[in-house]
C-alpha cells in the first residue's frame, strides 16, 4: 500500500522538490502540502497520513509550536523535521524531538545539494526507517509536556511514582545498566530516565545514534528532568553510581578497566551497523570490566544495533535483557532483532520500562 505523505514547509520550491524526491519512489505518496502549521493542523483534522515532514521555521506557526498544538489532539500520526536549523541549533532539534517528532534531517544550505542525489536518498532511507520498517504504520505516542515530567521527578524522589516497587540491592553484587536507542529514542529516553531514582544501585550508560554536535543539548536537557545526573560521556571519564552517561555523537563509546577503576573510552572506527556511535561497541567492551550483572536496555529503532553486542557479552556476564514492545515503538528494529534472537528477558511497553530497570537493579542501601 503507497504510504501518504503530507509536507509543511513554507518555501514553495521547498515543497516542490521534497514532493519531486518522494514521489519519485512507487512506495510513498505526498497527498497534501501546507505552508505552515496551522494550514497543516486543519489537514490533519480532515484527513489520514502515515507521515508528517515539517519545517521548523514558518510563519503563523512554527514547527515547535505545531508539535505542541499536535499534543493537545487526537491525532496520531509520525512526524520528522527537515529544516536548516537541524544542526546550527541543535536545541531546536532535541525540544522537537522531545515533543514527538521521530527523526529530523538536516535540509542542505545550496538548492543544488537539496535536489542532489546524497539528500534525496537520505530522506528516502528516513521514510524507509518511520514507515516502512515494521510493515505498518505505528502511530506516534503522545508525549507528556515538561511539567508532567516534573510532577513524575517529584513523584519518583518521593517513592510513589506508578506504585514502582523499590528494592535495595541485597546481593552486593556491582551492576551495570546499558541502553541503546535510536529512531525515536530521545522521546523514549525521556519516559524512561527521568523515571529512576537519584539513589539508583548502577551507573547508566546510553547509546542514542546521533551525530556530532547534538548529544551535549541532549545530555542538558535531560539532566534537567532526572533525579541522576546526565551528561555527555567524555574520555578518561570514570564511570560512577548517580550518573547517566551519554555517548558523544559521531564517534563510539566504550567502557575500559583503566586505573583502578572503568572509565569511558572512545573508538574513532567507521559506523558500524550503519551508525556512530554503536552500542555493539558498548555491550562487547564491557565483558572486560568488573561488572557482575548488567541490565541491557534496548528500545526505539531501526535496525540490528545492540544484539551482536549483547549476544556476545551474555558469554562473559550476568545478563538480565529488556525490550522495548512494538505498539511503543516508533520503529521496532532493533527490540525486535534482540527479541526474535530470544536475548529478551522482559518485553515491555515504554512506560513499564523504568520500573523493571529498578526492580532488577535496586537502590543503594541507606541511599549510599
Amino acid at each position: 500500500m503507497i504510504k501518504k505523505i503530507l509536507v509543511i514547509d513554507d518555501s514553495a520550491l521547498m515543497r516542490r522538490i521534497f514532493c519531486d524526491i518522494i514521489n519519485s519512489d512507487e512506495r510513498f505518496h505526498v497527498e497534501d502540502t501546507a505552508t505552515n502549521g496551522l494550514e497543516a493542523l486543519e489537514l490533519l483534522k480532515k484527513n489520514t497520513y502515515d507521515l508528517v515532514i515539517t519545517d521548523l521555521m514558518m510563519p503563523k506557526m512554527d514547527g515547535i509550536s505545531f508539535l505542541k498544538e499536535l499534543n493537545k489532539t487526537d491525532i496520531r500520526v509520525k512526524v520528522v523535521v527537515i529544516s536548516s536549523f537541524a544542526k546550527e541549533d541543535a536545541s531546536i532539534t532535541i525540544e522537537a524531538l522531545s515533543l514527538g517528532a521521530v527523526d529530523f534531517l538536516r535540509k542542505p544550505a545550496g538548492i543544488s545539494d537539496v535536489k542532489g542525489e546524497k539528500f534525496g536518498g537520505r530522506l528516502i532511507r528516513i521514510l524507509e526507517e518511520v514507515v516502512l520498517e515494521d510493515g505498518r504504520n505505528v502511530s506516534r505516542r503522545h508525549f507528556p509536556h515538561t511539567k508532567a515530567i516534573a510532577d513524575k521527578i517529584g513523584a519518583v524522589k518521593d517513592g510513589i511514582l506508578g506504585k514502582v516497587a523499590v528494592f535495595e540491592n541485597e546481593t552486593g553484587q556491582k551492576k551495570l545498566v546499558a541502553i541503546a536507542s535510536s529512531t525515536g529514542g530521545p522521546k523514549a529516553l525521556q519516559e524512561v530516565l527521568p523515571k529512576l531514582p537519584a539513589n539508583l544501585d548502577a551507573p547508566v550508560l546510553v547509546v542514542q545514534h546521533m551525530p556530532a554536535g547534538f548529544t551535549a543539548t541532549l545530555s542538558e536537557r535531560l539532566n534537567g528532568i532526572c533525579p541522576l545526573h546526565v551528561q555527555e560521556a567524555a574520555e578518561g571519564m570514570p564511570v560512577k553510581k548517580g550518573n547517566i552517561y551519554i555517548a558523544r555523537g559521531g564517534i563510539h563509546m566504550t567502557v575500559v578497566r583503566a586505573g583502578g577503576c572503568n572509565r569511558i573510552a572512545f573508538l574513532d572506527k567507521p559506523p558500524r551497523e550503519g551508525v556512530k556511535p554503536c552500542a555493539n561497541y558498548m555491550y562487547e567492551s564491557i565483558k572486560d570490566c568488573d561488572y557482575e550483572h548488567v541490565t541491557c536496555v534496548v528500545l526505539t529503532g531501526m535496525g540490528q544495533d545492540g544484539k551482536n553486542g549483547i549476544t556476545n557479552l551474555k558469554k562473559h556476564k550476568e545478563l538480565f535483557v529488556i525490550a522495548q514492545d512494538q505498539d511503543s515503538c516508533a520503529v521496532y528494529g532493533m527490540p525486535r532483532s534482540v527479541v526474535s534472537a530470544g536475548l529478551a528477558n522482559k518485553v515491555l511497553p515504554l512506560k513499564e520500562v523504568a520500573g523493571a530497570i529498578i526492580k532488577d537493579v535496586g537502590v543503594c542501601k541507606d541511599g549510599r
